[in-house]
Order: C-alpha cells, then sequence, then structure tokens
C-alpha cells in the first residue's frame, strides 16, 4: 500500500511538472494569461491595486522573458553579458542586452562614447537594472513620457485586442470571441465568429490605456503580421522571415502610423525623413531582387528576402501574410505595391547599433578583408583598426547581424551598409 501511494505521488509530480512545462510554452495564448503568473494577492512587489510579482511592470515581464540561456519568448539576456561578450536572444524585435553594452573608441573627427542606452527602447526595469533614458524626457518626435516607458506601453499583458471572423475578412475588436490562441504565428488557427486570435504579440490598439488607464496612448490600431515561430540565429543561408502586413480594416494600422503613435513628427505628412507606408517604388524593387553584397547585383527576386531589411506586404489577408512566413532558404523579395515600414531599418526592442538600425552606421564597411582576403568582422580581438571595431570584439559583431558569418555579406570582405539593399550606390 505505501509503494502504491508512492507511485501514486510520483505520477501526480510527473504530471503536474509535464503540465507546468506546457503552460510555459503558451502562457499567454494570445491573450490574458494566469492572473497568479503576474500578480500575487498576499506578497506583492507593489502595492496600490497593480499586486505586480516585480517592482515594476516591465520586470513583471521580464521575471519570465529575461533569461540566460536562448530561446523561443526571451527578450532579454540576463546576467547582462561583460565586455567583449554578446547577447544571445535573436527574437526578431532585439535583445534589451544591449542596452547594457557601452562602447568607446576613436572616430571621426575625435573619440566616441556610444552609451548603451542609445541602443533601444529604454524600459524601465528596476528588478533588472534598466532606467529611464536620461538622453530623453519624452519620445524622439513625439510627447510620450520617458520615465513611462514600460513593456505595457506597446503590449496590452491582458491580451484584449482580437481578430474575429476569418484569415481574408475579420474585424479587430478588445471584446466580443473569447480568445482562444495567438495570432501571431503562421500556424495560428482560423478566427471565427465565436472563437477569436490575439493581435500580434500582444501589440496594442485603439483606445488602449497603460498602467490601469492612466497613460492614454493614440494608436489607431492593430498593426499587423505573421511569424515563423521565434528567432534564431541565422546561418549563411538561413533566415527567419516576419511576414509584416499592412492594415486596412477598422481596428487595424499600418506599421508607420502605430509606431507614430509616440513619434508623430517623424511620421506627419510634410515631414518624413524617410518614405514611411509608402509603396516602395519599381527602381528600389529591382535593386532589393539584384542585390547580392556591394557591388554584386547578380541577384534572384525570388530568393533575395534579406531579413535585415524586411519590408511590410501590401496585404492584410493572413492566408497571404501566413504562407510568407518562413524560416530557412531566403524567400521572395518585394512585389509592387509592398511597403517601406519603420521597422525596416530598426528593430522593436534594440540592437547592438544606435538608434536601434538592424545595421550599424559609423563606419563604411560591415565587413573586412583580413590578411588572406577572407571576409571577418572588424574586431578589437583581430587587429582591426579601433575605428572600424568600435570598441566591439567580433563575436558581438556577429551576434549584432544575428549570428550571420562575415563571409555572408559576400566573398569580397569588403560589405557596406544595408541602406543599399534598397539603393544599390555601392
Amino acid at each position: 500500500m505505501k509503494a502504491l501511494k508512492l507511485s501514486l505521488v510520483i505520477l501526480a509530480a510527473a504530471l503536474l511538472t509535464i503540465g507546468l512545462s506546457g503552460m510555459a510554452y503558451a502562457f499567454h495564448s494570445g491573450g490574458v494569461a494566469d492572473c497568479d503568473g503576474c500578480h500575487s494577492m498576499h506578497a506583492p512587489k507593489t502595492g496600490g491595486t497593480a499586486l505586480l510579482q516585480g517592482t515594476d511592470y516591465s520586470s513583471t515581464c521580464l521575471n519570465c522573458h529575461a533569461n540566460a540561456a536562448t530561446g523561443s519568448y526571451h527578450v532579454m539576456t540576463y546576467p547582462f553579458p561583460g565586455a567583449g561578450a554578446a547577447p544571445i536572444d535573436y527574437n526578431v524585435g532585439g535583445d534589451f542586452a544591449w542596452l547594457q553594452k557601452t562602447y568607446t573608441y576613436a572616430g571621426h573627427p575625435s573619440s566616441v562614447t556610444e552609451n548603451g542606452q542609445d541602443h533601444g527602447h529604454n524600459v524601465i526595469a528596476a528588478d533588472f537594472g534598466l532606467t529611464v533614458d536620461s538622453n530623453y524626457t519624452q519620445s524622439p518626435g513625439g510627447t510620450f513620457p520617458s520615465a513611462k516607458l514600460a513593456c505595457n506601453s506597446c503590449h496590452d499583458p491582458h491580451g484584449k485586442y482580437r481578430r474575429i471572423g476569418g484569415d481574408t475578412t475579420y474585424t479587430i475588436a478588445t471584446s466580443g470571441a473569447p480568445i482562444i490562441a495567438s495570432g501571431s504565428s503562421n500556424t495560428s488557427p482560423v478566427p471565427t465568429a465565436t472563437q477569436a486570435v490575439g493581435s500580434y504579440r500582444l501589440l496594442a490598439g485603439l483606445n488602449y490605456s497603460q498602467d490601469a488607464g492612466t497613460t492614454a496612448i493614440s494608436y489607431p490600431g492593430v498593426p499587423l503580421a505573421s511569424a515563423p515561430g521565434y528567432g534564431i540565429a541565422e546561418a549563411a543561408a538561413i533566415a527567419t522571415r516576419v511576414a509584416y502586413g499592412v492594415g486596412t480594416v477598422s481596428g487595424s494600422t499600418t506599421w508607420g502610423h502605430w509606431c507614430g503613435a509616440c513619434h508623430a513628427t517623424f511620421h506627419s505628412t510634410g515631414n518624413y525623413v524617410h518614405p514611411i507606408d509608402q509603396a516602395m517604388s519599381s527602381t528600389i524593387i529591382n535593386n532589393y531582387g539584384s542585390y547580392v553584397s556591394s557591388g554584386i547585383m547578380t541577384g534572384t527576386a525570388a530568393s533575395s528576402y534579406l531579413s535585415l531589411v524586411p519590408f511590410a506586404t501590401n496585404s492584410g489577408d493572413y492566408a497571404v501574410l501566413k504562407p510568407l512566413a518562413k524560416q530557412g532558404a531566403p524567400t521572395a523579395g518585394p512585389n509592387s505595391g509592398d511597403q517601406v515600414m519603420c521597422l525596416s531599418c530598426h528593430r522593436g526592442h534594440a540592437s547592438g547599433f544606435q538608434s536601434m538600425l538592424r545595421w550599424g552606421m559609423n563606419y563604411e564597411f560591415i565587413t573586412i578583408a583580413d590578411g588572406s582576403g577572407n571576409a571577418e568582422y572588424p574586431g578589437t580581438d583581430n587587429g582591426a583598426a579601433a575605428s572600424a571595431a568600435q570598441g566591439r570584439t567580433s563575436a558581438e559583431w556577429q551576434a549584432a547581424y544575428y549570428g550571420r558569418p562575415a563571409s555572408a555579406f559576400g566573398a569580397s570582405g569588403y560589405q557596406r551598409v544595408l541602406c543599399n539593399k534598397c539603393h544599390a550606390q555601392d
């Protein structure tokens, strides 16, 4: 009898472990998650009505989303990598650990200090050492207070935004059919009139307010996208393609208008610093399809997609977007009507470069040639000139370019900045 009881206890523990393990990978399921995953009834770290598990909103998120190992839903390497070591998470938004990487190096005409906080959105997470941006009191080009910036400034923690009705014809609302699954994936179920899926990555939309309704953000809707899972390190022949879409139905919006909620003057008529939410010209489309690397324009449009320079497909139809979302060999480049967007040049969280750019702009070359003519990143550990290395090791450069070997940018060893993927001026 004792042996039977012991066996039942072991079996119950095993089932509980399996159940919790499964939950860890689908905690949100497209909408509001288990309440006690973020809140504590009797031992919260915050007072008031929030009762959070962390000292603040972002700390509560990072309790799960920060980790020392690579993997799926992680958005920040933690503990932070030391000098010369690289962040290891490759989620498509970027690794928030880059906010802790400050570099000082010889520049032109004088020495440059590139502060870690310049690398991305400075979300405030006291439990993880992330503090308010000291350069800006408000969002550049807008009025959102930097002291309020947190994960829940962009993501709705309760995941109320939902797609109802289908993949091709649907409505976006904050109530109605219950959310049964994530709407972020290329394998997400097709929503119906009675079963909805959540917005892409729980992004917030129309009439959203963070911090229990105390900070309104004028999002015009939710942006649309479909992903093939989570980001991974990209070898020479591997790409992670998120199929970004263009919102046209009520409750949706374009990516530029969504970013413009906080960066309004960057997206106001007549004040575009760079064209956004505009169809790419035939010249740009041809350049993108032909561009291989600096000076090499012999590419094939059908395999020209580069995750470091994404674009928005001119469609809000998930029957179109889902098949485009892939991990593997590069897929097709843009077609007529496809759009350049903020995320064509910037990451949403942080990157290894200033202004959360997808590639470095402080030196003319991304890669250089070693003594034998082979491509390499210009690291402090391989004898590169200080102005080229910019205080980084070759491992940090490679991580900033999502694990791509230097040779992936061309055999010559001299790849110029990736504005040229569209503009081909090299």
